[in-house]
């Protein structure tokens, strides 16, 4: 006991019982603090999933099925992911329109971002899929835009033009004009493939290859104040020249061959 009195009046006894108290209470906190940051997250979804089955009840059940399944006038929702979902909603193409054309269109987006991630959050827990990508993975910092054209042209040209003003398909259909579209909803058509065009995944298409498509599509279709190559005549490509070449080109030398023999007739008469 005597031992035991004279360490407790030890100097450094009330410092290693500080640093003991000190390492129990960063060990509790360590233990349980993640616990309560993980716990209160998944409440977090699971009050979005809930909210998003609400919204889809009211707006995308009567068309895709009560639980996502599909039905006769809509496909099967399990699986798409949530980057779908910000996609059609978010470009206004869900819900579509009661009378539908040939394809559905971009029009007035009515849900709010907020409502959109809640009916990703429930379309995702229907199945895995594609998530909304980062401000990042659109970002146009680090792009290669030279090679983004490249890419461009090889799988894209052929349907939205050299410079992205879109075109025509076949009944009707048509490749939609990207100016103005929000980088994020290109990054994500690419992911997912809507309507008529082909997905793009990661294993086809890297994220830097589609972030390098990207800034090569802003940089040709309005980033840029004024076409180093002249008059672009909306740069429908050789189409657009070649008419332009017919009309006026030819016009002009008709125009010429009148007026020529207009005057050969009129010195004659003299």
């Amino acid at each position: 006991m005597k031992k035991l009195s004279a360490r407790r009046r030890h100097p450094l006894a009330a410092v290693v019982v500080l640093l003991l108290a000190l390492a129990a209470t960063g060990g509790l906190y360590a233990a349980f603090a993640p616990a309560s940051k993980a716990q209160a997250d998944e409440t977090s979804q699971s009050l979005a999933i809930e909210e998003g089955k609400k919204l889809y009840q009211v707006g995308c059940a009567s068309c895709h099925g009560t639980g996502g399944q599909g039905g006769s006038d809509g496909p099967s929702l399990i699986g798409v992911g949530a980057a779908a979902v910000d996609f059609q909603v978010g470009t206004g193409r869900m819900p579509a329109a009661t009378s539908q054309g040939p394809q559905v269109t971009k029009k007035k987006n009515i849900y709010s971002q907020a409502q959109i991630d809640q009916l990703a959050a429930y379309i995702s827990s229907l199945g895995a899929g594609p998530a909304v990508p980062t401000t990042n993975d659109y970002s146009p910092e680090g792009a290669d835009i030279a090679r983004g054209g490249e890419i461009f042209r090889t799988n894209c040209a052929q349907c939205h033009n050299i410079t992205g003003e879109g075109g025509a398909l076949t009944h009707g259909k048509f490749a939609p004009s990207l100016e103005g579209v929000d980088p994020k909803h290109i990054y994500e058509a690419m992911q997912t493939g809507p309507q008529n065009m082909p997905s793009f995944p990661d294993t086809t298409l890297s994220q830097q290859n589609k972030k390098d498509i990207i800034a090569y599509v802003k940089a040709v279709n309005g980033d840029q104040t004024e076409n180093p190559g002249g008059l672009d005549l909306g740069g429908l490509g050789p189409v657009s020249e070649g008419l332009f070449a017919w009309i006026f080109g030819l016009g002009a030398l008709i125009a010429v061959a009148v007026w020529v023999a207009a005057r050969t007739a009129k010195a004659k008469k003299s």
